[in-house]
């Protein structure tokens, strides 16, 4: 089936004006799908998207000889923004991976590189309903805890992705985590332990092969330093629909749009803002 050119001059000016506009998330949502949904065709020969959720891990490593690009870009409503870098690499086989993620931030405080994370995921479990890939990190000290944008020190991060296919049409995926930073420094040098924690569930709807619908839940238990040796507790809970599909390539290369409205219930009420994601996905070596 061929697809149909969407007018786009309704998305244009949704973008351009969405600063301004008082959101009504429901709302933004469904022009998103508008704006979409005309833009893909489906193929019944075609894998559906196995891709990296928006703000959830999806459980599923890179398969052999096949690396991935990935660029994310969130802004909130008071200005803050940050843009990550992340790039997936399979080592031997799809069992291991390593990836790395390069965040530029901005969040009053100038513009500037936060901490790198290097990551090494094992693939425990892959099979047609269930995917496990527990992910071991380190986080470097690269951004300048001065101003906000790094913790200080270098920190140690464990996370567990587990995805399970629920019917042809629905795919879950559970992420379970923490982050311990053993010297973590504030503005004024002051250092101190602390140990982040994290949840994550999403559903994701394939509505077709190439184009799906994501809704995700996110809690964040995040420990700041306030003195020597003393932190503080806070709370973040956003949840974050959204929409993705898939431009596929004869040569390998499949690119992956998505757009997504987080906001803030709970302990972030009021929070809100909009985050972009566009991933390259190829083999390491040309096609013959």
């Amino acid at each position: 089936m061929p697809s149909r050119q969407p007018d786009t001059e309704p998305c244009r000016k949704f973008l351009t004006n969405i600063e301004y506009m008082p959101m009504n998330y429901f709302a933004v949502l469904l022009i998103l799908l508008i704006c979409t949904a005309g833009i893909y065709a489906q193929d019944d020969d075609d894998l559906p998207i196995q891709d990296n959720s928006f703000l959830i891990e999806e459980a599923y490593n890179q398969e052999a000889g096949v690396i991935q690009h990935i660029n994310t870009f969130k802004r909130m409503r008071n200005g803050d923004w940050e843009y990550t870098f992340t790039e997936e690499i399979p080592v031997i086989s799809q069992k291991h991976q390593f990836s790395f993620i390069i965040p530029v931030q901005n969040a009053g405080n100038g513009t500037g590189v936060g901490d790198i994370a290097l990551n090494y995921r094992y693939q425990l479990v892959s099979n047609k309903k269930t995917a496990v890939a527990p992910r071991f990190s380190v986080l470097l000290p690269t951004g300048d805890e001065k101003r906000d944008r790094g913790a200080g020190g270098v920190g140690l991060q464990f996370n567990l992705p587990v995805s399970y296919q629920f019917s042809r049409r629905f795919v879950s995926h559970t992420n379970a985590g923490f982050t311990y930073t053993p010297r973590a420094k504030n503005t004024l040098g002051e250092r101190a332990r602390t140990t982040d924690l994290n949840l994550g569930q999403s559903l994701v709807w394939l509505a077709a092969k190439r184009f799906n619908v994501l809704f995700e839940t996110v809690w964040n238990n995040t420990e700041t330093v306030t003195g020597f040796r003393q932190t503080e507790r806070e709370n973040e809970v956003l949840i974050n629909p959204g929409v993705r599909w898939a431009i596929d390539f004869s040569n390998g290369l499949q690119i992956v749009p998505g757009v997504a409205v987080p906001f803030g219930v709970g302990p972030s009420r009021g929070e809100r803002g909009i985050f972009f994601y566009l991933s390259f996905e190829h083999p390491i070596k040309k096609k013959s």
